[in-house]
């Protein structure tokens, strides 16, 4: 027998991959795509078609996932018939806080990210679409009142 002792190597572990969160920009601006897309009533694979990418290409740019170059942005609008600014309308600031969203350099403070959000769904799209229609505003203020009703929100309009 020699004197060598047998030298256990520690099995490697493997670092768990950190995902990295999408840009709140870009999250903004995949948004603004996605809720201009539904209200022309285009398809994510129309889309993809129209830039020559995969409709799972243009789910990433939708989420946020991957950026939008400057480029492929400014085709986009003169896709979906809009300028390139109208992507960054209401962005968050660079410090994740609401952007400057009017021309007068105030915030607005009544259009929170979350309404953003919502209107960029199908639901919202459909909802905002069937809302205009109404002509009467009677029958707008009370539709507005049983929505808050039935959320349970005791806001008067």
């Amino acid at each position: 027998m020699s004197n060598i002792l047998p030298v256990s190597i520690p099995a490697m572990k493997s670092i768990p991959a950190v995902k990295k969160a999408p840009n709140p920009i870009d999250k903004h601006v995949g948004a603004r795509v996605r809720m201009r897309r539904i209200l022309i009533g285009m398809s994510q694979e129309k889309l993809g078609d129209a830039l020559s990418l995969t409709f799972q290409q243009v789910q990433k740019y939708e989420k946020g996932t991957n950026r939008i170059g400057a480029s492929r942005l400014q085709q986009i609008g003169g896709i979906l018939g809009v300028p390139v600014e109208f992507f960054f309308d209401g962005a968050p600031s660079g410090d994740g806080s609401p952007g400057i969203s009017n021309q007068s350099g105030f915030r607005d403070s009544a259009d929170p990210q979350y309404v953003t959000d919502f209107l960029a769904t199908s639901e919202g799209v459909h909802l905002n679409r069937s809302f205009i229609k109404i002509q009467d505003p009677k029958i707008r203020r009370r539709i507005v009142e049983l929505v808050d009703a039935l959320a349970g929100n005791d806001l008067a309009v």
